[in-house]
């Protein structure tokens, strides 16, 4: 009897350490952590940055940065497009961005570069997704509706 008392007693104490145990297990250094920060698409390297001048040619571009996410041509003059998004993932999957650089070399008809630049997103603005429909040609009908309309 008097055991069973004492472990009645004890064992609030015992559970909370247990508890304390387990969430100072979960800190960033042990790799249990509720929030993981990576970086997506491509990663830009300052040094690298630092070695492309205007007058290169796309080729050396290519070899020092790598293949360029996306391309726009505007005309004689091309730019190629190097994104960087740094996010934070919590362990459910859910993804909140902490931040995205967007390095854009501008190449000229002869494809040296012409300029580079840095973009981050206080350079961009926030576009409003347009939630109406276009109409399209005849009606939308549902199913039953399709089947009284052939008799």
């Amino acid at each position: 009897m008097p055991f069973r008392a004492a472990k009645s007693r004890f064992f609030p104490l015992i559970a909370s350490a247990t508890v304390a145990l387990v969430l100072a297990g979960c800190t960033a250094g042990s790799g249990l952590a509720l929030t993981q920060q990576r970086t997506q698409g491509y990663s830009i390297p300052q040094d690298a940055i630092a070695q492309i001048r205007p007058g290169q040619s796309a080729d050396l571009v290519r070899v020092v940065l790598g293949s360029p996410m996306t391309t726009n041509v505007f005309g004689e003059e091309t730019a190629w497009y190097y994104i960087e998004t740094k996010v934070d993932q919590t362990a459910f999957g859910m993804t909140s961005i902490r931040s995205r650089t967007v390095l854009a070399v501008y190449f000229d008809r002869n494809q040296r570069v012409a300029d580079t630049a840095i973009y981050t997103a206080e350079d961009g603005r926030m576009i409003t997704i347009e939630s109406r429909r276009t109409p399209s040609f005849g009606q939308d009908r549902t199913f039953v509706e399709s089947i009284l309309s052939s008799f």
